[in-house]
């Protein structure tokens, strides 16, 4: 929910984008935050995806994951994948107009010190209950600003790869937002991605699993493009 987070929960500032949202991101969706980051400038400039160069590596110590020197969210996000390639996406909608919904992968705001990788991981297991997987290399990277439940999030996500041969799930884990925007969780494959007319964040997620599927992780983080609503 990346669309969706624990802020509200904590009291603590928001993070990020779902959600997508993702996803969708508890996600993050909320998963955080829905996941989420909806509707696509493509012609922003790429080079503002990428975060400040000390980050990678390093720890974050802004509360809630946010960057105070910039306002932006730093969110993990992961790219769940079973033993038959399938991807597992959140349901987000906004809580005060439920009909508007959107699909996002697992994810949310950096906590205290976490690594991006560490956030990922708590993520993932709090908003799906799946703790039984391994992460891999960091995919992509995306800017994206979007308004839910009632504020404006401006987020700077990172988008890892795990794998995990457990399909249960359980969102026992979800924080009282996410509980309040989160409708569930489903397995997708590559094709019924492709052809869903749903909405689903990052927009372009059924093309770039179909490439990851084809030719494996990208040797160096993609950036994409930038999604403000």
């Amino acid at each position: 929910m990346d669309e969706r987070e624990r802020e509200q929960d904590r009291g603590q500032a928001p993070e990020r984008d779902g959600a997508a949202g993702g996803a969708a991101g508890e996600s993050g969706l909320t998963g955080e935050v829905a996941g989420d980051c909806r509707t696509v400038e493509a012609d922003e400039a790429i080079e503002s995806a990428e975060p400040p160069a000390a980050v990678e590596g390093t720890r974050a110590a802004e509360a809630g994951g946010v960057d105070r020197a910039t306002a932006v969210r730093q969110v993990s996000r992961v790219v769940l994948l079973d033993s038959q390639d399938r991807i597992l996406l959140l349901h987000g909608f906004e809580p005060d107009r439920p009909t508007e919904t959107w699909w996002f992968t697992p994810g949310g705001g950096l906590e205290g010190t976490e690594t991006r990788a560490e956030a990922a991981l708590r993520e993932l297991a709090e908003e799906t209950g799946i703790t039984e997987a391994t992460l891999g290399p960091l995919l992509w990277k995306r800017r994206c600003a979007f308004p839910f439940d009632g504020r404006r999030w401006e987020q700077d996500e990172w988008y890892y790869l795990a794998r995990t041969d457990r399909t249960a799930t359980d969102t026992a884990g979800h924080t009282d937002l996410e509980r309040r925007s989160v409708s569930g969780l489903k397995w997708w494959t590559s094709e019924e991605l492709s052809v869903s007319h749903e909405t689903v964040y990052p927009t372009r997620l059924a093309e770039l699993l179909r490439t990851l599927l084809d030719e494996g992780p990208p040797s160096a983080p993609v950036l994409l493009e930038t999604e403000r609503v």
